[in-house]
């Protein structure tokens, strides 16, 4: 497989993990919904379960737009892929660590609405809390070193020069 092909099988993985995480955000949106009403109904059904569903406004809210915010994310990861300065190798990695911190955060948001004391923005307390911490810190760490293993590479002079003298002998 080429540089080119690869790429581009990268790519479609980062759209079709983007759409996934949009698709799971309307999937938590139905939930965001329920909550808003308190019962489960939709029109044309003619059936309705008078259910609360737990959670906050502000949890149901972050989660269901955790999930396009991220999915969006893996999208703009995908389109601007082609420039990052690395191999095949780097490029592929970048995107596969961006699917992953992009699911943690989505994953770890779910949680909140759905679980009593469970943000995760401290070890402790539930099960469920602690795995959102987790997934949090997976995903809080990684998009803290890719973005700045990225603008490293970006911004260096000697890969600018490298760059630019490849650009002009072409």
């Amino acid at each position: 497989m080429n540089d080119q092909q690869n790429i581009k099988a990268v790519q479609r993985m980062l759209i079709g993990h983007g759409a996934l995480l949009i698709f799971a955000a309307g999937v938590i949106g139905f939930g965001f919904l329920f909550f808003l009403m308190g019962k489960i109904a939709l029109w044309p059904i003619p059936w309705e379960v008078d259910y609360q569903m737990p959670g906050t406004y502000d949890a149901w809210r972050m989660a269901h737009m955790e999930g396009i915010a991220n999915g969006l994310l893996l999208w703009l990861t995908c389109a601007v892929l082609p420039l990052l300065p690395f191999g095949a190798k780097g490029r592929r990695r970048i995107a596969l660590a961006m699917i992953v911190i992009a699911w943690t955060i989505v994953v770890a948001s779910a949680l909140d609405p759905l679980f009593p004391e469970s943000r995760g923005l401290q070890f402790g307390g539930p099960l469920t809390n602690q795995f959102a911490f987790f997934l949090f810190y997976v995903g809080v760490l990684g998009a803290m070193i890719v973005p700045a293993l990225i603008a490293y590479r970006c911004l260096r002079p000697a890969a600018r020069t490298a760059e630019e003298t490849a650009e002009v002998r072409h």
